[in-house]
């Protein structure tokens, strides 16, 4: 073999575009070796820490993505709550302001009712005062009108 490469080696004129001698296939087997040395101990761990890292990004990203749908769902879902609680409130506030209403207007109703009946009860105490001045005018009026004529007939 040596033999070989000493004939491949005197053959050929130095300092060419390419020297095609010994130590292509050498430099072959070098760079072979080299890359399933390289490939073992550097590029399959470093390639399985990547692939790690993938799937749990990959994990993650679908976790976040059921997780952002379930809050998008319970959002929804809030916002039907706030959206009924607020129709069922402005129900019961229109429902208070009804009654509210409803019981000014029968208090009002009272009170005037009341009033209406004080005011009666007051000019029938007044009409009945009133009767009773007359009256006692009436008798003063009439005794003095006699005691009058009683004198005017003494002094006569």
């Amino acid at each position: 073999m040596t033999s070989w490469l000493l004939l491949a080696e005197a053959g050929v004129p130095e300092g060419g575009l390419f020297d095609l001698d010994a130590t292509l296939p050498l430099m072959a087997v070098q760079v072979v070796l080299l890359t399933f040395i390289l490939n073992s101990l550097f590029f399959r761990p470093v390639g399985r820490a990547v692939e790690e890292r993938e799937s749990f990004i990959s994990t993650s990203r679908a976790d976040a993505k059921q997780k952002l749908a379930q809050a998008e769902r319970l959002e929804a879902d809030l916002k039907e709550q706030l959206k009924d609680a607020r129709q069922q409130s402005q129900k019961l506030i229109l429902e208070a302001e009804q009654e509210m209403d409803r019981l000014y207007r029968d208090a009002l109703a009272a009170a005037t009712a009341d009033a209406n009946a004080s005011r009666e009860q007051a000019r029938r105490e007044i009409d009945s005062q009133r009767d009773q001045a007359m009256d006692r005018l009436n008798k003063d009026a009439d005794q003095l009108g006699d005691l009058i004529v009683t004198r005017l007939l003494a002094a006569s």
